[in-house]
C-alpha cells in the first residue's frame, strides 16, 4: 500500500490532518533498553509526544518476535543480535533504527580476589544469557585472553539473572558475570559483593576498540518506517531526548521507572549510570553494529540468525 501523496492545494486540509497524531505502536523490554524511554512513555501518557505511542512492556524478548512478525507492533527495544535474527527470520522486514544500551555486564565476586581476565583461570564462573549476547561475548574476551571455556575456566550458566542475584545474595555461589540493575540490587542487598571487572572495558581491549559491546537497539518494521518516515524520525528525535533526560536527570527517571513498573526507583537510580543507555543512529550506529554482528556470527552464527544482516538493514533518516 502506497502513502497518499501531500496535496499542495487546499491548505485547510493539510491543516486539519496535521492535527491528527500518528500512532506507533512500540513494545520494550522491562530492563535496561527500557529505561531510555521512560520520559517518551510520559510524554505519551500526557499527550504532550509528536506521535500518539501505544507502548507495550514485556519481559520475554519472544513476545516482541511474535509480535513484530505479525505486524502487531511497529517499533520496539530489544537485544542486538536478536534485532539481526529478526531481520534474516522477516527476510529484510525489520531494521535497526538505533542503539539504545551498551555494555551492562559486570563480573561480580564474593570473597574471590579478581583483578583481572587471566585471573580466572583456574575458577568456576557462573553466569545468565546462554544463548545470547553474554555467552558470546564472554567466550570472546576469554579466548582473546588466552582461556578456553571448559579447560581454563568452568562456565556454569542459569536461566534466569533472579536466580544467579540469588544465590549470590546468599553466598552459595562467589563468582558470576550479571547485568544491570542486578549488579545493583545484589551488591546493595550485600555489601560483601563487590564489581570485580567491567565487561565493557574488557571487550574494547579484546577487540582493540575496533567494535563496541552493544546490547540493545531500537528496531522497527520497514513497511511501517517506509509509510511513516516523517512521524518514524519525530519518534528517533524525542527516543534521542528521552535518552538525555533518563541520563541527566536520573532521580526524576528513577521515579518514572518505578511508575512504569520497570524497576524500584532506590534500584533505578543506582543502575542507571552504569546501564551504559545511549541514543546512536547513522553511520555512528553501523559502524559499531556491524563488527560486533561479525564477531558473533564468527562465534556462532545462529547467534544472529545464520548471516549477516545486508546494508537495507541500517535504517537511515
Amino acid at each position: 500500500s502506497s502513502s497518499q501523496p501531500e496535496s499542495s492545494e487546499a491548505p485547510d486540509a493539510v491543516s486539519s490532518e496535521n492535527t491528527e497524531k500518528a500512532k506507533i505502536r512500540i513494545a520494550a523490554i522491562k530492563g535496561p533498553t527500557g529505561l531510555g524511554m521512560l520520559k517518551l512513555m510520559s510524554d505519551a501518557e500526557e499527550g504532550s509526544a509528536a506521535n500518539d505511542y501505544q507502548f507495550e512492556l514485556v519481559t520475554d524478548p519472544n513476545e516482541v518476535v511474535a509480535k513484530i512478525s505479525t505486524g502487531e507492533i511497529d517499533a520496539a527495544a530489544v537485544p542486538t543480535n536478536l534485532a539481526a535474527t529478526l531481520y534474516n527470520k522477516t527476510e529484510g522486514n525489520v531494521q535497526l533504527a538505533a542503539l539504545n544500551t551498551l555494555g551492562v555486564l559486570y563480573i561480580v565476586t564474593n570473597g574471590e580476589e579478581i583483578g583481572s581476565i587471566g585471573d580466572l583461570r583456574g575458577k568456576t564462573l557462573y553466569s545468565s544469557g546462554q544463548g545470547s549476547v553474554p555467552e558470546y561475548a564472554l567466550n570472546y574476551i576469554l579466548q582473546a585472553n588466552g582461556l578456553e571455556v571448559g579447560e581454563d575456566v568452568v562456565v556454569e550458566y542459569k536461566t534466569e539473572h533472579t536466580e544467579l542475584a540469588s544465590l549470590l545474595i546468599a553466598g552459595d555461589i562467589s563468582l558470576a558475570m550479571l547485568p544491570e540493575p542486578f549488579v545493583t540490587q545484589v551488591t546493595t542487598k550485600n555489601p560483601d559483593i563487590k564489581v570485580a571487572l567491567d565487561m565493557t572495558e574488557e571487550w574494547d581491549k579484546a577487540v582493540d576498540s575496533k567494535s563496541v559491546l552493544t546490547m540493545g537497539c531500537v528496531i522497527v518494521r520497514k513497511e511501517f518506517a517506509e509509510q511513516n518516515q516523517d512521524a518514524f524520525n519525530r519518534f528517533l528525535e524525542e527516543y534521542k531526548e528521552s535518552v538525555a533526560y533518563t541520563n541527566e536527570e536520573t532521580e526524576a527517571a528513577a521515579k518514572l521507572s518505578e511508575q512504569f513498573d520497570i524497576m524500584p526507583a532506590a534500584v533505578a537510580q543506582k543502575a542507571i549510570p552504569n546501564c551504559n543507555i545511549v541514543y546512536l543512529d547513522g553511520a555512528e550506529m553501523q559502524g559499531k553494529v556491524a563488527d560486533f554482528l561479525n564477531v558473533l556470527y564468527e562465534a556462532n552464527p545462529k547467534s544472529i540468525g545464520g548471516k549477516l544482516p545486508g546494508e537495507d538493514f541500517y535504517y537511515a533518516k
